[in-house]
């Protein structure tokens, strides 16, 4: 075998391919997914936007939000054109020396034919040698090494029969493999240069690019934002465990985005000082005078007296305000959703008696509703119908003057004779607008199953179970509703607060916090706090006591399992008639269920039991949460936006949180998704609500009541007849009765006693 030889590139050959090779595998990915392309225009889809005033100025924002963006269009083109060429320049040099290395023919060299005898073979080398020879001044000394090299496999009978045996005159060469780097970089008169590159790039350069990535990255969370931000939402969340939808707006106001210490991108402008008073004074109840800190800061006032003026549709000056709006409200969705999240952070916290105490429902809706206000830039209590474009409320006058409309599916049934007679007012071609944006408005079916899949019989809730609620969404256009009058109004969530706050009837006020009314389940028991109970004295602290689990939120230590249960029976006796059928109708379908079950044989357990994993892996697959989903109408927020939900369950007689709020980003046309919670403890039937909330738009929630009829939880198994070792082993039956799976410390010291 042929010895191996290592050595740096003297030609330049190898190092062409590795240089080669390299831009090949960074060129041809960069061009295919960095080549500017100019974005083609759908002509029906532009049929399909709306061209009212405010979303052709949205569109005259986005345009001018990247001002280089043809500038580094042109850049890009010219680097990958430039990287293109030197690929073909380096293509040419590497093939050139391919077929210089692979090429040797001695009477190509020569320049003599193959038939050519030994005298015209040495004519013709003594003619050229003498003109390619190094002393010459037409000398080249590798032309002339070739030449010779030519000449010995003419004449030479050794060196003949190497060439014509290995295609090489020298005979068997050793198998060379050259390093891809210049022999320079190893040379002793420029080691300096070479170490000193070495330590720009790996001491200094590298380690101070990751530090910057380092630094900047530890001050955010995964959803970009700042820590600092969030610790500041805990600690108000937890200040304030039911927060109002003003004070939930002043709290996202003072968000650390917005202050120019931690966020470079604030601008702060000496015309400040006078426009925000001047805007300050259009609007009320913005308590400025606030003295909680940061809530006083001169940043926080600022962007929430800007937020209010978003809220009213205020028009504010375009080169100062509205730059200042426009940066707020980009960064509002963010905010928002990380407040949800820290709510519901606390929520789990105060489970596990790890927080003081339990944010109620509504803290944790309000911060969902400031989503949709600002995407929309709508207050809650104004019409949702103003989400409409060249709607105003002298239109909503008119309309509720003639007809009684409250939300967009009442109006998108309306007859096109209706509708277009409560907007006659408007002309052609603002009513066509209209109906095109109400038409592309989602229309949500939304459907629940309940069913404890980890369960042998699913349909049956056993105390401590826990339950699977399966939420379906079915997402259409809003104009397969137009003139459809059969079709029955969604539950809203704000009918159901508002028809409960009847039913309460204390004559509670808008701004005041809503009566708490105590689960069934929650009861203590007399003399254990309760009426005629101890009362604790004035300098114990009270500790906090939310539920041990997440369905029974009302549950103390002290409570009687008994009494429990006598309660949720009176409860229930007391409930409707629909409440008794569907309890009767559980426990047939429960004796069903078990006859069924006790019937099976071994294959047929086996088949059912494939057939529950498969069902298992189906939901329990691992999706990947795609972002886009139908975009939204809304000409005051200056990006692009997707429909976004968010979907949970809670108990509205607690007002407590039952499941973690799952954030559906990916609503096309259908979507599962998935809600686990444990059921209440002990036995009887609850009612909880599952929510479907939109962060875009006004009007567009929805719920529904899951009833929960909460059976007793069987005992455990104490007989099996794979236990029953009496026909076996009849002389130690005994001593098999008494024994254990485990040894107890007892049977361990008689053991060691004997």
């Amino acid at each position: 075998m042929a010895r191996q030889q290592f050595q740096y590139d003297e030609s330049g050959g190898t190092f062409y391919y590795f240089i080669l090779s390299f831009l090949a595998l960074v060129l041809i990915p960069t061009t295919i997914y960095s080549w500017p392309r100019k974005k083609k225009e759908d002509p029906e889809k532009l049929k399909q936007e709306c061209q009212c005033s405010d979303c052709l100025k949205k569109k005259t924002i986005l345009a001018s939000a990247d001002p280089y963006r043809a500038l580094k269009s042109v850049l890009v083109k010219a680097i990958l054109v430039l990287g293109w060429i030197l690929l073909i320049f380096l293509t040419y040099r590497v093939s050139q020396f391919d077929y210089e290395m692979a090429s040797f023919d001695p009477f190509e060299i020569l320049k003599i034919e193959p038939t050519s005898s030994m005298a015209e073979i040495k004519k013709a080398y003594r003619k050229l040698s003498v003109v390619l020879h190094p002393d010459k001044e037409t000398g080249d000394e590798k032309a002339f090494m070739m030449l010779t090299k030519a000449y010995q496999a003419l004449t030479d009978e050794v060196a003949k029969a190497n060439y014509e045996k290995y295609g090489n005159p020298d005979g068997p060469g050793a198998m060379s493999f050259g390093i891809a780097l210049p022999s320079w970089i190893v040379e002793k008169e420029n080691s300096v240069l070479v170490l000193g590159l070495y330590a720009l790039v790996f001491m200094i350069a590298l380690p101070s690019v990751v530090g910057m990535w380092w630094y900047r990255s530890i001050r955010y969370s995964g959803d970009k934002v700042l820590l600092n931000t969030s610790h500041m939402y805990f600690h108000f969340i937890l200040k304030t465990p039911h927060m109002l939808l003003k004070r939930a707006l002043m709290v996202l106001a003072a968000s650390l985005e917005f202050d120019k210490r931690h966020n470079s991108q604030v601008i702060e402008r000496q015309s400040d000082n006078e426009e925000v008073p001047a805007l300050i004074r259009q609007l009320p109840n913005l308590n400025e005078k606030c003295k909680e800190h940061p809530l006083c800061r001169m940043y926080s006032i600022k962007t929430r007296a800007i937020l209010h003026a978003h809220l009213s549709r205020i028009p504010l000056s375009l080169e100062t305000l509205e730059k200042d709006r426009q940066f707020i409200v980009k960064k509002c969705p963010y905010l928002v959703q990380e407040m949800v999240s820290c709510v519901h952070q606390i929520v789990m916290l105060a489970y596990a008696r790890r927080a003081p105490r339990l944010p109620s429902i509504e803290t944790i809706e309000n911060c969902m509703k400031m989503s949709p206000m600002i995407i929309q830039a709508l207050w809650e209590f104004k019409s949702p119908l103003l989400q409409l474009p060249h709607i105003t409320e002298d239109h909503l006058y008119f309309m509720n003057k003639k007809r009684h409309i409250k939300n967009l599916q009442q109006f998108a049934q309306l007859s096109s004779e209706e509708s277009r007679h409560l907007l006659k007012s408007l002309p052609d071609f603002e009513y066509e607008n209209v109906m095109k944006v109400l038409g592309q408005m989602p229309l949500v079916d939304f459907s629940i199953r309940c069913e404890v899949i980890d369960d042998e019989n699913t349909n049956v809730v056993t105390a401590g179970a826990i339950v699977t609620v399966t939420v379906t969404l079915i997402r259409q256009d809003m104009k397969t509703l137009f003139g459809n009058s059969k079709v029955p109004q969604k539950q809203s969530i704000k009918d159901d607060e508002e028809r409960a706050e009847e039913q309460e009837g204390d004559g509670v006020g808008v701004g005041a916090a809503p009566i708490k009314k105590q689960a069934p389940w929650s009861k203590m028991r007399k003399g254990k706090g309760g009426k005629g109970g101890k009362k604790p004295g004035s300098n114990q602290k009270r500790k906090p006591n939310p539920p041990k689990n997440s369905a029974a939120s009302g549950n103390t230590d002290t409570q009687e399992q008994s009494k429990l249960n006598s309660e949720a029976d009176s409860d229930a006796d007391g409930s409707d008639l629909d409440e008794k059928d569907s309890v009767s109708g559980s426990e047939d379908e429960n004796d069903k269920q078990t006859k069924n079950i006790s019937s099976l044989t071994v294959d047929d357990d086996d088949e059912e039991w494939e057939k529950l994993q498969a069902k298992l892996n189906k939901r329990e697959k691992f999706e990947g949460k795609s972002r886009i989903s139908h975009t939204v109408h809304c000409p005051f927020f200056p990006e692009e936006k997707q429909e976004y939900w968010w979907t949970y369950i809670c108990d509205r007689k607690s007002r407590t949180l039952l499941t973690a709020p799952y954030y559906v980003t990916n609503l096309v046309e259908r979507e599962e998704i998935q809600l686990k919670f444990t059921a209440p403890r002990w036995p009887g039937v609850y009612t909880f609500t599952v929510c479907l909330r939109s962060d875009s738009y006004l009007g567009m929630d929805q719920q529904q009541e899951l009833k929960l009829d909460v059976q007793k939880a069987p005992a455990p198994p104490t007989e099996h007849p794979q236990w029953d070792l009496s026909e076996s082993e009849p002389e130690h039956n005994d001593q098999q009765e008494s024994l254990s799976d485990y040894p107890t410390d007892t049977s361990d010291e008689e053991e060691n006693s004997e």
